[in-house]
């Protein structure tokens, strides 16, 4: 780990400072001067620059040295002794100094000032022009051949700062729309005013995204890292071109490569998961959807306190003009529907098998007891019933069930193995009992199972999408393999 991210930093001490309310007006008034290429502020300027502001009225000339002194050894600015100025020995021997804030102090009021603006809730947006001049960026860093030093670091440049406003912008909307503040926006009536606009934005942005985005991709699979190392040598010479007093202990080459694979990354996703590409679509269809339900949600309370006169006084007039009764009930049941119905609930369990359907039950018989605490059912003696010959039965049908079940699926196997994209049409019972294997084995690690017959089989599962054809339909799945593993166990 780099020490400089363990030492603190005292130049921020003034953000925080209980004089902060004369330490930040004095170091933006250096900050708005730098940027003015005035670098060197002397004591009286900024004395009588404070002066203009009600809250400086009772400020000092004393207590502005205290506070300049104490800006000096915080490191947020330097202090120069001046000389020329002097006219007699006292003068000369009296500290004069000019101060120039520093490289830090620059950034922190740079930072400031964008959080300023920015206020309490997220910027950014969704501009798809960025996407559109990095993939033209990226198309002439592929196509190089003569250029300079001078134009490689050009086009690094331009493909890094269209990178950073895509990454920046995207993330700070995608979290300004997932804020607290929007979704309770969201939730009023005035919403109804913007949701248009909103949905179209959003939309446009996924459009244009999938059509430049995928041609970035095209670019950044052909340009692999061996593909790239002359263009980035190239820029890293013209780095090593600025002149530095000091001697720079980074090594630019692979800041370089970690930056290129950081781009790659986001539009092609790493080998530990998807890309941010991917996860930025599925987060602006994600709020294009969350809009859709609360306009809905919306528009559903409307419809409740809405008005039904004129709708009822419409129906009125259409039963009006029927000449017969049976014509008016079938209106009615139109309209209306059933008046009275009956929910019917049955307690009896006809069969544990799952994949019954209703229509394959038997009925049912119910018996409906009177709703009084003084019923009590009547109860006789019973008798011990033989139902061994029944319980045989069953058994014996359970078997051949399960008999009929395994020759059905041994017509599927070729050479110990079932693959679903190679298989025929097959009985909606076959698929039942595939997709039971899948779900047992995805829940174990080694994806091992034993079938009810008795066999083990490994199931994998392969990313190619098929469809499983039966007879009552089609299913798209990915394509799964059973591995038998073994023969039939005998007991």
């Amino acid at each position: 780990m780099q020490r400089d991210l363990q030492k603190k930093i005292k130049e921020a001490t003034y953000l925080t400072a209980d004089k902060a309310w004369s330490y930040r007006p004095i170091l933006r008034y250096f900050y708005i001067q730098h940027e003015r290429m005035r670098e060197f502020l002397y004591p009286e300027a900024i004395y009588e620059h404070l002066r203009h502001f009600v809250e400086f009225q009772e400020y000092t000339m004393d207590m502005l040295h205290q506070d300049l002194d104490s800006l000096t050894k915080w490191g947020n600015i330097i202090a120069t002794q001046e000389h020329r100025k002097a006219r007699t020995i006292e003068e000369y021997k009296k500290k004069n100094f000019r101060y120039q804030c520093t490289p830090y102090t620059v950034e922190f009021e740079r930072m400031m000032i964008q959080l300023e603006q920015l206020g309490d809730s997220f910027g950014g947006s969704l501009e798809k022009t960025q996407f559109e001049r990095l993939y033209q960026v990226l198309e002439k860093i592929g196509q190089i051949s003569d250029q300079t030093d001078a134009e490689c670091a050009q086009l690094w440049d331009d493909a890094m700062e269209y990178f950073r406003k895509i990454t920046q912008n995207t993330s700070d909307y995608i979290a300004y729309i997932h804020s607290e503040k929007v979704i309770e926006k969201m939730k009023t009536e005035e919403f109804l005013v913007y949701k248009d606009r909103f949905t179209t934005y959003l939309r446009d942005f996924i459009i244009a995204l999938q059509q430049t985005a995928m041609q970035i991709q095209d670019v950044l699979t052909e340009l692999t890292i061996k593909q790239i190392e002359p263009f980035l040598q190239q820029v890293m010479n013209h780095q090593h071109q600025t002149f530095r007093l000091e001697e720079d202990q980074k090594d630019v080459n692979i800041d370089l490569i970690e930056k290129w694979q950081n781009l790659r990354g986001w539009f092609l996703g790493t080998i530990h998961g998807e890309s941010e590409f991917e996860r930025l679509q599925e987060r602006t269809d994600e709020a294009i959807r969350r809009i859709t339900r609360m306009v809905q949600r919306m528009s559903e309370r409307h419809q409740q306190f809405r008005s039904r006169r004129r709708d009822y006084e419409h129906l009125a007039t259409w039963f009006d003009g029927i000449e017969t009764i049976e014509e008016a009930h079938r209106l009615s049941s139109v309209i209306f529907g059933v008046f009275h119905t009956r929910h019917l609930y049955g307690e009896q369990v006809p069969t544990d098998d799952m994949y019954v359907d209703v229509w394959e039950e038997a009925p049912m018989r119910h018996e409906t007891k009177p709703r009084t605490t003084k019923y009590k059912e009547s109860t006789k003696a019973g008798v011990i019933i033989d139902r061994s010959e029944q319980i045989a039965e069953m058994r014996q049908l359970y078997l051949n069930q399960l008999e009929k079940e395994r020759e059905s699926i041994e017509r599927y196997i070729e050479e110990g193995i079932i693959s679903i994209k190679a298989l025929p049409i097959i009985e909606p019972h076959v698929r039942k009992l595939l997709l039971s294997w899948l779900g047992k084995a995805m829940v174990r690690e080694d994806r091992i199972v034993k079938t009810e017959y008795g066999r083990r089989v490994r199931v994998m599962l392969e990313e190619e999408r098929v469809f499983l054809r039966a007879t009552d339909g089609s299913l798209e799945m990915p394509n799964v393999e059973y591995h038998f593993i073994d023969e039939e166990v005998t007991s």
